[in-house]
């Protein structure tokens, strides 16, 4: 019975210690939020699926916990009963055993983020988001001149040629900066994710190109993986 007792506790004992290192904390506060419920959430096989959870009366403060194998885009998710809750969901760069700090407000949710972390993915995320962010606003400055062209009553071919090469140049250096980041990034996480979500249709030579480069720990995480799966469908489709 003692011996039973015993191996009893030391299973316990180590399964506790597991559960502890894939353990993430996320807390912060939402500014100007007096009632809602905060969802903490993973993506998986098309849907999000919740972790945890707390719900939030006379304050914006929160305190969450859940348990991941590995690092992946986890999701904070605000229901709070308004027209654009829909568009209330915040994403963040999870690392199982690292501590989070996210505080944003309600009217900005999203844009007004603000995220204390030592997760190296996290960080080199921000990185990204950052420099990305330039392209995308000289993207929707040429798709704004493109619709003034085409709604005007003269139509200058010349004019819109030039906006189409400066679409195509824009595109070629949005593709060669996301793989050079990840190839400068081939030790983390964050590296196969930033291709599939922002270069999954560049040519298959720049995804190859990342893909081989990746760490080999890398190439078998959650998005290494994803990586690979999309560069043998295209060439299976060629």
């Amino acid at each position: 019975m003692k011996k039973i007792t015993i191996t009893l506790m030391a299973c316990i004992g180590i399964l506790s210690c597991t559960n502890q290192e894939n353990q993430l904390h996320v807390n912060g506060k939402i500014e100007g939020l007096k009632k809602g419920t905060l969802y903490l959430q993973s993506f998986q096989d098309s849907s999000f699926n919740n972790l945890d959870s707390i719900i939030l009366k006379g304050s914006g403060e929160f305190d969450l916990n859940g348990q991941i194998s590995e690092p992946q885009i986890l999701a904070l998710k605000l229901n709070d009963k308004s027209k654009d809750e829909d568009f209330k969901r915040l994403y963040f760069f999870g690392d199982p055993n690292e501590a989070y700090t996210v505080n944003t407000t309600l009217d900005g949710f999203i844009v007004n983020q603000k995220i204390l972390t030592n997760s190296k993915n996290q960080q080199k995320l921000e990185e990204f988001n950052a420099i990305f962010k330039k392209f995308n606003d000289a993207n929707l400055d040429l798709i704004a001149k493109s619709f003034e062209e085409k709604n005007s009553k003269t139509l200058d071919i010349k004019k819109q040629d030039s906006l189409q090469k400066s679409y195509n140049n824009l595109l070629k250096r949005k593709y060669l900066y996301t793989v050079n980041f990840a190839i400068n990034n081939k030790d983390l996480e964050v590296a196969p994710y930033v291709m599939l979500a922002e270069a999954y249709d560049a040519n298959i030579a720049y995804l190859d190109t990342v893909y081989k480069s990746l760490k080999p720990k890398i190439q078998k995480s959650l998005y290494g993986q994803q990586l690979k799966d999309l560069i043998d469908n295209i060439k299976k489709a060629d």
